[in-house]
């Protein structure tokens, strides 16, 4: 009985010992939290595939930013190329400004700005070493917008709309997000699950 009662209250003990640990563990920050919807997105430098470094503040535009995770080798972010380089010709004139950013650690800044001009993609694209900024929205996949306001706030986070394949659209999540916005409104569907391949984090 006094072996069973030891061995209870060595187990009792080590229990007690990891759950300390356990807690002591989530209670300490390894990272940033993600940006949250109605959140100031902050400033942030990356270099374009030329190695010429970009602050967030200097490529915003002045009614609002559109940030799009992409890619040089995902179907789904390829499929969007034309829609994307679309989100930047028609919203450009009304002051929102579009800006790329590849955080695949397999993907090279050469083959960024192969894939850019390949394709006609002529907004900024910004490689994310170490996939800072992609950690820091938790970006998971490509492709993944990210909508900021004129103040800067983050207003819409998701997918482009409900289809890779543009001809069976019937849900367009970010350019209602976007018209919303320009209206002064606020987004009635702030957040609309992205789906795509997932960002190679090194």
């Amino acid at each position: 009985m006094k072996k069973l009662s030891a061995i209870a209250l060595l187990l009792a003990l080590a229990f007690a010992s990891t759950a300390a640990c356990a807690t002591k563990a989530s209670d300490t920050p390894n990272a940033k939290a993600a940006l949250a919807i109605g959140a100031a997105a902050p400033d942030f430098t990356l270099p374009d595939a030329d190695g010429r470094a970009h602050s967030l503040a200097s490529l915003k535009g002045k009614s609002g930013t559109l940030i799009l995770f992409v890619a040089t080798e995902c179907p789904y972010s390829n499929a969007y190329n034309e829609r994307m380089q679309k989100l930047a010709d028609d919203y450009r004139a009304r002051g929102v400004n579009v800006v790329g950013i590849n955080s695949n650690s397999t993907e090279p800044a050469a083959e960024v700005k192969q894939h850019a001009a390949a394709n006609g993609l002529n907004f900024t694209i910004l490689k994310d070493p170490g996939n800072q900024i992609a950690d820091r929205y938790d970006a998971q996949v490509t492709p993944e917008a990210y909508l900021l306001d004129a103040s800067g706030k983050l207003v819409y986070q998701g997918r482009i709309d409900n289809s890779r394949y543009g001809y069976v659209i019937t849900s367009t999540d970010l350019r209602d997000a976007l018209e919303a916005t320009l209206a002064g409104k606020p987004v009635e569907k702030a957040e609309a699950k992205a789906f795509g391949c997932s960002i190679k984090r090194g």
